[in-house]
């Protein structure tokens, strides 16, 4: 199975952390599929950075959230408050 997690970056006692794709057996810190965002916790205001329609994207095939992954998604807007992935809204000025 394919999961969105963080994998810990940074140095002792001031982690960051990027939002990863990765295969569920594999390590914390190891392999993975793509980078999807990041998550910095250490700074104040907290800054978190997703690249919300890849997320999008490997959730409509099927990649499962871990629940840290979870809330930060309804804060960054792309899941709503059930945990469904949001729709995304047109950006001014394109045709579709």
């Amino acid at each position: 199975m394919v999961t969105i997690r963080l994998r810990r970056m940074g140095k002792t006692k001031k982690p960051s952390y990027r939002l990863v794709v990765a295969d569920s057996r594999s390590p914390r810190d190891g392999k993975f599929i793509e980078i999807v965002g990041h998550y910095n916790p250490v700074r104040q205001p907290k800054e978190l950075n997703v690249k919300a329609d890849r997320v999008r994207y490997w959730l409509g095939v099927g990649a499962q959230p871990s629940e840290t992954v979870v809330r930060l998604l309804k804060q960054a807007g792309v899941l709503d408050a059930d945990g469904k992935p949001t729709p995304v809204t047109p950006v001014e000025g394109s045709s579709v």
